[in-house]
């Protein structure tokens, strides 16, 4: 099990300035960590106009916090963004990215980034592996939408509902999860068949490492790995949000069995561990 704190990564080489200073991205999973996406954590202040087009990847972007919007420059169509909505852009989708506030923003690439890139003059990263089997251009998703089609599901034996934003069907490599479990909620949970990766948006909760008996505090802006090896419980001590990602992605229709375990969905990767 692996923990990484906001905390932790503040003022180390995982934190970058880019665009001026007018960004700021810090590079919780990278290439190193031997997972096929790394995750990022990135603040951009308000007033930006960034033109980007990342030629050699895909980047899926959770929105936090804040509005703006995203344009293609093929299409000349416009996305707002506001809490709530995920936006997949890929090598064929040139964007000019705004922000009207402050946004706050998980973003998530596959390949995986080295960790210190920075955008060319194009605004794309250099290649840092192959790309996923992904075709086609830009798609969003807003959790509003999927929760009024009924897409949410309930989990962990009852413990948690999650709305699977993106699966193993949109050919990315990883899939995305919203979880939520309310307050008091213990789960001891077993993913045999994957690696996942938590960031926690808002509560506090526990993760015990059942193997060591180690407990770990989880608060907001803290990321924790658990992988094949890693029987574990969740406690929560309050309402927690979460992004969860799972590489191999999820089908998207899985349950927990009564061991919490998840059936496979595919070749585990290497793993940071």
């Amino acid at each position: 099990m692996l923990v990484k704190t906001r905390q932790a990564l503040q003022g180390s080489d995982r934190e970058l300035a880019v665009f001026g200073g007018r960004v700021r991205s810090m590079r919780f999973l990278t290439r190193a960590d031997g997972l096929g996406f790394s995750l990022n954590d990135v603040r951009v202040s308000q007033g930006q106009t960034l033109d980007l087009w990342y030629k050699n990847h895909w980047e899926a972007n959770f929105v936090i916090s804040g509005v703006g919007s995203v344009e293609e420059v093929n299409s000349g169509a416009v996305t707002p963004l506001a809490p709530g909505v995920i936006y997949t852009v890929g090598p064929l989708d040139r964007h000019i990215f705004r922000s009207r506030t402050d946004l706050h923003l998980v973003s998530i690439f596959a390949p995986s980034l080295q960790g210190d890139e920075l955008h060319d003059d194009d605004g794309a990263y250099v290649s840092s592996g192959d790309l996923p089997s992904r075709q086609g251009t830009m798609f969003v998703r807003r959790l509003d939408e999927l929760r009024a089609k009924g897409e949410e599901k309930i989990v962990a034996n009852g413990g948690a509902r999650t709305l699977r934003v993106l699966s193993q069907k949109d050919e990315l490599g990883f899939s995305l999860s919203d979880v939520r479990i309310a307050a008091g909620q213990s789960n001891d949970l077993w993913y045999k068949n994957h690696w996942e990766v938590n960031y926690v948006l808002s509560g506090e909760a526990r993760v015990t490492d059942i193997n060591t008996g180690k407990v770990y505090p989880v608060e907001p802006w803290d990321l924790y790995v658990v992988g094949p090896n890693d029987p574990h419980r969740f406690e929560s001590l309050s309402d927690v949000h979460v992004i969860s990602l799972f590489d191999p992605p999820l089908t998207g229709e899985e349950v927990h069995d009564s061991d919490g375990v998840l059936p496979a969905s595919g070749p585990i990767p290497r793993g940071p561990y």
